[in-house]
């Protein structure tokens, strides 16, 4: 489902791919040749979402930005990226060719420098920042910057040294925070997504016409009712090739 909110609207390159389950909302934009698989959330919540060329959103991957009027955490993923299966990356900076494996989880203001990998469940904590190749093992948590990759026995060591509801809600710690930032929170989610509505258009989009295997894709960025699925017109040419070569097979 495309979704705008407010006046911001998806914009989805032409030869992007989107799965019908999948859900953009908001000021989103989605590179030429990317893949949004089924399941997938990407969605800006008071800041935009840039998804770069040739990235991958794996199955029930969640990609949001937020913004308030005191803090802001847009999302940036690079080119070439891969987001996998039910990973979690809100308000982070992704460079180009990173790998964010399933289950991995990138936290408001991380910064991955270029080719670095999180595998499976690892976690890039609030404000840390990974230099170029970094690697962060399975289940490990990466904090700080300069970053520490610490073993997961070492959460306890890690949240000591985090102020976590200040960074993320404005909020001070006490006692109640987690009650606070409950109710802050569905203040802003209630009137952020209030403004959403679907994009009719897009639901009707018919595909575009066939295209010879020499012309090239377009390179234009096109607005939601624009959008068309490259993908499956490539499959229904493929298959209609090859159907074609049954048929002067069986008159020989």
């Amino acid at each position: 489902m495309i979704l705008s909110s407010s006046t911001k609207r998806p914009k989805i390159h032409s030869s992007a791919y989107v799965a019908p389950t999948a859900v953009v909302s908001g000021d989103v934009t989605i590179g030429s040749g990317a893949a949004v698989l089924h399941g997938a959330v990407i969605t800006a919540e008071g800041a935009p979402v840039t998804i770069g060329e040739e990235c991958v959103v794996m199955e029930n991957a969640v990609v949001k930005a937020s913004g308030g009027s005191a803090l802001s955490f847009p999302v940036k993923i690079g080119d070439r990226c891969i987001v996998g299966p039910h990973a979690y990356v809100v308000g982070a900076t992704v460079a180009e060719g990173c790998f964010v494996a399933s289950g991995a989880k990138i936290f408001n203001g991380a910064t991955l420098e270029r080719g670095c990998g999180v595998a499976l469940n690892g976690i890039v904590h609030v404000s840390s920042r990974l230099p170029e190749g970094t690697s962060v093992p399975m289940q490990h948590i990466a904090f700080g910057d300069p970053v520490v990759v610490y073993p997961p026995d070492k959460a306890p060591e890690i949240h000591a040294k985090m102020h976590f509801y200040a960074d993320v809600f404005n909020l001070e710690d006490g006692d109640d925070v987690r009650r606070r930032a409950a109710s802050t929170y569905a203040r802003f989610l209630r009137k952020t997504h209030a403004q959403e509505s679907p994009l009719a258009e897009h639901r009707g989009t018919k595909p575009a016409p066939r295209r010879s295997a020499d012309e090239p894709p377009p390179t234009q960025t096109t607005e939601v009712d624009k959008v068309v699925d490259v993908m499956m017109l490539e499959l229904e040419e493929m298959e209609h090739r090859r159907q074609e070569a049954i048929k002067r097979q069986q008159r020989r």
